[in-house]
């Protein structure tokens, strides 16, 4: 694919993301800046450490109103087609009065990773329990697909990459939340990978969906 072509074919798959927008959408969306930073390190040839936190800034970016702490172990051993995580994260979010609420949250995670006509392709099934403070605990799924090009763009090498997320409240057997990202990732050095991208989030309360457009950035380490 020529350059030029592949700028294009970028271009038009951000635009066919953001037009989900269109679909959903109920009104002006808040505009959002989620900030990631993680490290990771191998205990043995099958097991892995992963560690990460995450700020996000609401009000058109003015306003912190979420924080989390994730740590867990990913099991490698069955085959380079599959990742299994255990996981906890404890999380921080302000409620609809302005107060701050601990959510609690183990999950479980068994990821499928392949090729598909020529493209990286992952697949991530997530089963998390929700112990929320002054609210009902719950049950949800989430599955994340993802879709690496298969190129590269500048010098700085970015790889680009496409990815929905569904999310599902098993209580009710209803899909509360969706995540639309159009990304690149980068190799920083050796042991830094990078990632800047934008997500278009509909998310649905009382029968009606509202929708948040997310600048996101993430670096992850590796030891």
């Amino acid at each position: 694919m020529k350059p030029r072509n592949k700028v294009c074919f970028v271009v038009a798959a951000m635009i066919i993301a953001a037009a989900g927008e269109i679909c959903f959408a109920s009104g002006d969306g808040d505009f959002q800046y989620w900030s990631t930073a993680g490290a990771s390190f191998d205990i043995n040839k099958d097991w892995k450490f992963a560690f990460d936190e995450e700020f996000k800034l609401g009000d058109d970016v003015g306003k912190l109103f979420y924080h989390h702490t994730d740590m867990g172990f990913i099991y490698r051993g069955l085959g380079e087609w599959i990742d299994l995580g255990f996981n906890y994260r404890q999380v921080f979010e302000k409620d609809s009065e302005g107060e701050w609420r601990q959510e609690n949250r183990p999950h479980l995670n068994v990821t499928f990773k392949g090729e598909l006509f020529g493209l990286d392709v992952s697949d991530r099934s997530r089963m998390e329990f929700r112990d929320r403070e002054n609210k009902e605990d719950v049950w949800r799924y989430r599955n994340k697909l993802t879709v690496k090009l298969p190129f590269e763009l500048t010098n700085f090498k970015l790889q680009p990459y496409l990815a929905d997320e569904v999310f599902i409240t098993l209580n009710d057997d209803n899909i509360d939340k969706n995540r639309l990202y159009a990304g690149f990732s980068v190799k920083l050095s050796k042991d830094i990978n990078g990632e800047v991208y934008y997500m278009l989030q509909h998310s649905r309360s009382n029968e009606q969906w509202d929708h948040a457009n997310v600048l996101g950035t993430a670096i992850k380490l590796r030891f």
